[in-house]
């Protein structure tokens, strides 16, 4: 077998200890299963292929990417593993463990100031693409993200559980959404689609807000059928009480989804309601939040507000 071929095909397992009440069932993809441990293996790997594919992608050619974390190091592994060289456009506020892994799987990265964060990660690469001649990956813009997750991931969760009453994943680029909400309405057009976003002025690593002006291209906010925040806090404390209760470690914004799950379920009786949980927590162990007695303070409780 190539390295490679462990993209994917991750396992759907059911959460049997975290159950919010009779008559319902939470099942969460563990996307921590992927060789670097998160989601974003996927896109990677299947972006780089079609590039590559329509020649868009020349041998040898320098991948650049704007990413705080995961998108990063997937790109760091698969690029250098096909023989890119691969540069990483990161803001300064990245946590500290993701920095160490993209040095570790030898990307080159160049630093943006964190204020504006993310987009002027995003501008900073596309200079580098237009002027150095580089190949941008662009996940934030590709519609060959949504079209992973259709084509790959959605099918792996029906093949596992045919009825799927409620998807609730994070909402960062909107390509997990997009892509898996629209194969999961078409085998099943009352699902709903739920997503978990970072509240106002929160760092969460994988989830953004709505609120800091930024859109990507590819995401529909028309799509989801709900939205739920969900403040550092709330998503901490969900990381300890799904390792506590189903010995699973996972990253702040599989903590995210699991809160906004909890929350969103008060609405129902029963149904297969499936989590994302898009990466492991093995990253972020020195994080002082996932020290129980030094849980960040809950600051409010927007995040039990359905906003639509």
């Amino acid at each position: 077998m190539d390295f490679l071929s462990l993209v994917g095909n991750t396992p759907l397992i059911e959460l049997k200890h975290c159950v919010p009440k009779p008559g319902v069932r939470l099942f969460a993809k563990l996307e921590g299963q992927n060789p670097t441990g998160s989601i974003k293996d996927r896109i990677v790997a299947f972006m780089l292929a079609e590039a590559r594919r329509t020649g868009r992608l020349r041998p040898g050619q320098v991948i650049v990417e704007a990413s705080t974390g995961n998108t990063g190091i997937a790109l760091a592994m698969i690029g250098r593993r096909l023989g890119y060289p691969v540069r990483v456009v990161a803001p300064d506020t990245i946590y500290p463990g993701v920095a160490r892994m993209l040095r570790m799987y030898g990307a080159d990265v160049d630093w943006v100031a964190g204020a504006r964060g993310i987009e002027r990660a995003m501008d900073r690469a596309r200079e580098m693409a237009e002027h150095e001649s580089a190949f941008l990956l662009n996940q934030f813009g590709s519609l060959d993200n949504p079209r992973c997750h259709y084509e790959t991931t959605a099918v792996e969760i029906l093949a596992a559980c045919p009825h799927v009453d409620a998807f609730v994943c994070g909402l960062g680029t909107g390509g997990t959404i997009m892509g898996i909400g629209q194969r999961l309405k078409e085998a099943n057009p009352e699902v709903q689609l739920v997503a978990a976003e970072a509240f106002p002025g929160d760092q969460l690593q994988g989830l953004q807000s709505m609120t800091s002006g930024y859109l990507p291209p590819i995401l529909d906010l028309s799509v989801p059928d709900s939205k739920i925040l969900v403040n550092a806090a709330n998503a901490f404390r969900a990381v300890h009480e799904i390792l506590a209760r189903e010995g699973i470690v996972v990253g702040p914004s599989s903590g995210a989804v699991m809160h906004a799950a909890r929350q969103w379920v008060q609405r129902i009786e029963r149904g297969n309601i499936v989590l994302m949980f898009a990466d492991s927590g093995w990253k972020y162990l020195n994080s002082p939040n996932l020290e129980p007695d030094k849980l960040p303070a809950d600051e409010g409780t927007l995040d039990d507000v359905l906003w639509w």
